[in-house]
């Protein structure tokens, strides 16, 4: 079965992977592609989700790709919360490329209100070149109308009386107000604007268990929007004793612009290791033994993996896989499985417009 993409070729050929091939996949149905330029990617999950790990790895993507080498690489590290060692987990250019949004006498500025993001944001899209901006996160962000609230309760408690007044800080009205524009901005350099958010747990009524923080401009005018959340650990007995190794990520695409398709097809799981970070050959061998394209071997522990005429345990295929340099025929597979998955699960119905 030929695939045939949604966009251009040079759209294609233009877009950032993610790091991962099987959140490409998810997000745009091609295995080396994952964030088209000239868009804004949201980026909401729980905590030691993975979410910075997987911005980080876009930055190392792109470093990896010709096609990015005149963008910067802006990481604004609200939280400042990325202590990881950035040259020893995504690469010497990454660590070397990197910047804050802004410098000032040599000290590094990063956004810490929701005025400053997107003054940092606009002076990029002023500037000669495209960039990869990503904004870690959008919740530790304030707004001067929450430090203003902040100032006068303050004043108000040290007068010994109470402020009464609303408990919103303003974010959500300023994101709907000013988004939009950045949103044109990214179209016409080219750009990509990836923003994470932290979820939340949901108090009020409804199905969803979880909800997010900023309004509803963060989700509307989204390209993609990904939601992490753990699935459980990687584990392993060393020494007599179970250690944690990383954890499983669970990434679900709840939007798409760029496939339309979202859903439950549309969720993948991505090993995360402590000490190695993503770990894209594991989560698509992982999902070709999950999907029954490979299966025990006969007789024989392990299972066989005839594409690369192997039999063996999954972890002694990911060993042979990536020692004899066979990662882009494993994508091929991994993308042949997940396109033949999709043409089953297709409604099979006459076409009502042609």
């Amino acid at each position: 079965m030929s695939f045939i993409p949604r966009h251009t070729q040079a759209e294609m050929e233009g877009a950032l992977s993610t790091g991962s091939t099987l959140l490409n996949l998810a997000c745009t149905d091609h295995p080396q592609r994952g964030f088209i330029p000239g868009g804004y990617y949201y980026l909401v999950g729980d905590s030691i989700s993975g979410k910075t790990w997987l911005s980080l790895t876009c930055f190392a993507e792109a470093c990896r790709n010709p096609r990015f080498d005149n963008y910067r690489l802006i990481f604004d590290d609200v939280e400042g919360g990325a202590l990881m060692d950035i040259e020893r987990f995504f690469g010497k250019r990454v660590a070397e490329r990197m910047e804050p949004p802004e410098v000032r006498n040599k000290t590094p500025i990063y956004s810490d209100t929701v005025e400053s993001f997107y003054a940092h944001i606009h002076a990029a899209l002023e500037g000669e070149q495209p960039f990869i901006y990503v904004l870690d996160s959008q919740d530790a962000l304030s707004s001067l109308a929450s430090l203003e609230k902040f100032r006068k309760q303050l004043d108000a408690l040290s007068k010994g009386t109470e402020l009464t007044g609303s408990y919103g800080d303003g974010k959500a009205k300023y994101h709907s107000e000013h988004l939009r524009h950045v949103i044109s901005g990214l179209r016409r350099t080219g750009s990509i604007l990836i923003i994470i958010g932290q979820t939340r747990d949901n108090l009020g009524m409804g199905f969803e268990t979880k909800t997010r923080s900023g309004g509803r401009a963060l989700r509307f005018y989204a390209h993609l929007e990904i939601w992490t959340s753990v699935a459980g650990k990687i584990k392993r007995m060393i020494r007599g004793q179970e250690r944690t190794l990383g954890i499983w990520c669970a990434a679900e695409v709840k939007k798409n612009r760029l496939t339309g398709k979202i859903g439950k097809d549309r969720i993948v799981q991505i090993p995360i290791y402590y000490e190695h970070g993503i770990d894209d050959v594991g989560s698509c061998v992982q999902f070709l033994i999950d999907q029954k394209h490979w299966v025990k071997a006969e007789g024989k522990r392990g299972i066989a993996a005839p594409e690369f005429d192997f039999e063996g345990t999954p972890e002694m295929l990911i060993r042979h896989i990536e020692e004899q340099g066979l990662e882009p025929k494993l994508q091929e597979i991994t993308a042949q499985v997940w396109h033949q998955i999709d043409e089953e699960c297709r409604v099979q119905r006459k076409p009502r417009y042609q």
